[in-house]
């Protein structure tokens, strides 16, 4: 592709919004996405503003034979919001959210943002439940699943999702949903990334608010074991309004800490509650003949200022990794190991084993492309750092975790959290999903028009 290619100068003249080239001012402040790992050059950065924008760009991207990427919010831990060489399809000025409080639906843009979708929906006392970083895409977020503080009430964001209106390879805006094209929709929920650019998406909402109970109780290493047992028997008998995570990790920095535990391995259980927070601590109790903690905190806030919080520290510009899995159960060994890990873990890094159950273990495993409803926890391995010399060590430390927990996976992996490029699909979906994906994808995309993604190959 050149600059004055006729192909690329009868697009332009047909699209409506900012079309930004490597020789243009503004093309290297266009190219930048969330994380610093990738530092990667497009041939073409394109802001649609309309539909017909989309169709125009994924049209176009066909006749010139580029790679496509697509943009939402940008967070892709893979580096899939951008590429070498192709077009980046950048959805950030599609960014409206709408409520219909009387039917409790809200319909968010392609590009809106989880922050933008929770003030819509809180300010008439509903809520979609999300992801836990206000400025994350609704879209890649919904598409890959949506874990957050609300999981156990209401569900994945997926599992939320009531239609999808997306452009497809040969350029077509169709509208899926469990009535328009349900095979379809059924792929979307859990692959969509692999089947077009999604430009608007339709939720149920739930009453909800305006507080949220958050906390966290961290404990020395050396009552990792009993904590555990006492954070699987809360799960088990835990209300849904109880979201809880159990993590391995390092006390720094140090001066954070009291002297006993900084600079070592610790153990949080950190919890959300969707409440007051008198409840909240009742709903604890059976952790308390657990162990002594070290350090608590919990407090009951507005539920939009506990999902900013973290907005400012996981900031664009980070170098991060994720290594995530699903379990029924971790063995005792597994978490020793793991206690023993973090006392080399660098930086910002731990080891966590999120709770499922509640509302998302309503949702049959057949039921969507996403495989893990049925799994006791979610697991991650994950690092947070800034200076690029310190890429190799953090990236092991999270592959040295996950190896450990290993033996205690079960089938699926949530892949939003799956870093490594050209990972086999069958590991994220399983083999029976796998069938009937690739079928949809030879229906809908038989050309693999939309591979910036973990691929499912037609």
């Amino acid at each position: 592709m050149t600059l004055v290619d006729p192909v690329l100068d009868r697009f332009r003249s047909s699209f409506v919004g900012e079309v930004i080239t490597p020789v243009d001012a503004a093309y290297d402040n266009a190219r930048l996405v969330w994380s610093a790992l990738y530092d990667r050059r497009p041939g073409l950065v394109v802001r649609p503003e309309t539909v017909e924008d989309v169709t125009a760009a994924v049209r176009y991207a066909r006749e010139a034979d580029l790679q496509v990427a697509v943009r939402g919010g940008g967070h892709s831990i893979t580096g899939f919001s951008t590429c070498d060489g192709g077009i980046v399809i950048d959805l950030s000025r599609m960014r409206a959210v709408s409520v219909d409080p009387n039917r409790r639906l809200a319909r968010a843009d392609g590009g809106a943002q989880l922050g933008e979708l929770g003030r819509a929906t809180q300010a008439h006392g509903l809520v979609c439940p999300v992801g836990t970083v206000g400025h994350t895409g609704v879209a890649g977020l919904a598409l890959g699943g949506g874990v957050g503080r609300l999981q156990r009430r209401f569900g994945l964001t997926l599992d939320n999702l009531a239609a999808v209106e997306l452009i497809t390879a040969d350029g077509t805006h169709v509208r899926a949903s469990e009535t328009d094209h349900p095979d379809l929709f059924w792929a979307m929920r859990g692959a969509g990334p692999n089947f077009g650019v999604v430009t608007s998406l339709e939720f149920r909402l739930h009453p909800f608010g305006p507080n949220l109970t958050r906390g966290i109780r961290i404990y020395r290493p050396t009552d990792a074991l009993p904590v555990w047992q006492a954070f699987r028997a809360l799960l088990a008998m835990a209300p849904r309004e109880l979201g809880v995570s159990y993590v391995i990790g390092r006390a720094l920095p140090e001066d954070e800490y009291p002297a006993e535990i900084a600079g070592g391995p610790i153990v949080i259980v950190a919890f959300n509650y969707a409440g007051a927070e008198a409840d909240a601590v009742a709903a604890l109790a059976p952790l308390a003949d657990a162990a002594t903690s070290v350090m608590d905190d919990i407090s009951e806030k507005p539920y939009l200022e506990i999902q900013a919080q973290y907005d400012e520290a996981y900031g664009w510009g980070q170098r991060y990794y994720a290594f995530g899995a699903f379990a029924d159960d971790l063995r005792p060994e597994t978490i020793q190991a793991l206690v023993d890990h973090a006392a080399d873990a660098t930086g910002d890094s731990g080891f966590t084993a999120a709770g499922q159950g509640g509302a998302m273990a309503d949702v049959p495993e057949s039921a969507t492309a996403f495989t893990g409803h049925g799994a006791g926890i979610r697991t991650i391995a994950e690092s947070q750092w800034q200076d690029p010399a310190d890429d190799g060590v953090s990236m092991e430390w999270c592959r040295r975790a996950m190896v450990i927990a290993a033996a205690d996976s079960v089938v699926g992996r949530y892949v939003n959290e799956v870093f490594e490029e050209g990972t086999d699909p069958a590991t994220i979906y399983g083999s029976e999903k796998m069938d009937r994906l690739v079928a949809i994808k030879r229906a809908w995309d038989p050309d693999n028009a939309f591979r910036t993604n973990h691929n499912i190959r037609p």
